[in-house]
């Protein structure tokens, strides 16, 4: 019951943190992007497919985690799980073309090894649930909710990674305050995906040794 509630908090607190996020781009208007748009043809449809697909994952996902689905409905189990891994294939081959567009270094390296962490323990994840591994599907499951998971934590790292940013500069700004959102923006990705590895291997190792 209490893990059933962890999950469920999880999936509130991931909802309430992404549709904000998403809001602007579901009007189809690339005036409302939060990002810049250099090509309304391609990068702005692959952007917002990009982030549709990755939202399907991330409730599709966290169904693959609740004991209840899984023990009593392992058919309704098996079918989520195969939408998640088909959302996340596709929201990670658009996220490749979006980041042809990314201007600044740091963030499209960030993106990139974010998209191969995502494609590879998802698909790990897959053959060994094919090949009836499910103890390893298990434990390539969660790192893969793990990677799905680091566009919630990097925006709930934004505050620390502020203060961060005010303690290296003795609570000034050097840069002004659009530098010192882009310096943290340059790093927010990196510090998730750092956090949320810690955490589902710290998660993986508790469970093997209960």
């Amino acid at each position: 019951m209490k893990a059933n509630r962890r999950w469920w908090i999880l999936l509130v607190v991931s909802v309430g943190v992404m549709i904000p996020f998403m809001l602007p781009y579901m009007t189809f208007d690339p005036d409302n992007s939060r990002v810049g748009i250099s090509s309304v043809s391609i990068q702005y449809p692959a952007l917002v497919a990009h982030i549709s697909f990755a939202f399907v994952a991330l409730l599709t996902g966290w169904s693959q985690f609740v004991g209840y689905i899984r023990k009593r409905y392992p058919r309704v189990h098996r079918l989520l799980g195969r939408a998640y891994v088909r959302s996340v294939f596709l929201s990670g081959i658009l996220s490749l073309v979006v980041i042809l567009y990314v201007e600044d270094f740091t963030k499209a390296v960030s993106f990139l090894v974010l998209t191969g962490l995502w494609l590879f323990t998802s698909w790990k994840g897959y053959r060994t649930a094919v090949h009836r591994r499910f103890d390893e599907h298990r434990k390539w499951m969660i790192r893969s909710y793990g990677i799905t998971l680091v566009a919630v934590c990097a925006r709930l790292a934004v505050p620390l990674l502020l203060l961060t940013y005010g303690l290296l500069n003795g609570f000034s700004l050097p840069a002004g305050r659009e530098g010192m959102i882009e310096e943290i923006l340059k790093v927010n990705i990196w510090t998730a995906i750092i956090i949320d590895l810690v955490i589902v291997e710290w998660v993986i190792l508790t469970k093997q040794w209960k």
